[in-house]
């Protein structure tokens, strides 16, 4: 691959995104997207969880999530959260892995223009934690290294 980095998750990156229709199954439930995944785990209550869980989109998802009473746990637990509905996305979707793996080894960054620099970088400033990417490049070495595995079983 002869780019460096992927700054934008659209195009033909667009899978990278938590918006990416791809339904997961986490814990013996069912989200229609990461995004819906994460927005639930949020919720103080099942029933705000359930609400999210069954929106009609992620932006819908999000929108929601914003509203609600969240679990007092937040802070500590959001980054093994969204760890975990991101390695059910791309376990759960081999064509997905496939397509995360063959971004090589470019650094996956998160921008946006809304300011997130939690979970991206603001493309405006080049500020951000970029938790997202992280995690992406996290499970991209650990698919990386089972398709190893498998290859090496296969020979």
């Amino acid at each position: 691959m002869s780019i460096s980095k992927i700054t934008r998750f659209q195009g033909e990156y667009r899978f990278l995104s938590n918006f990416w229709r791809a339904q997961i199954e986490v814990d013996g439930r069912k989200y229609e997207t990461v995004e819906h995944y994460f927005q639930s785990r949020k919720a103080r209550t099942g029933e705000d969880a359930k609400l999210i869980a069954s929106a009609s989109s992620p932006r819908e998802a999000k929108r929601l999530g914003r509203r609600i009473k969240i679990r007092g746990n937040w802070e500590q637990v959001k980054l093994d959260v969204m760890e975990k509905g991101v390695h059910a996305k791309f376990q759960q979707h081999p064509e997905l892995a496939r397509k995360l793996v063959a971004t090589g080894d470019v650094l996956l960054e998160e921008g946006n223009r809304w300011g997130d620099t939690f979970w991206g970088v603001d493309s405006r400033t080049g500020i951000g934690g970029n938790n997202l990417g992280k995690i992406l490049m996290l499970v991209r070495e650990e698919l990386k290294k089972i398709y190893c595995q498998q290859g090496a079983t296969n020979t």
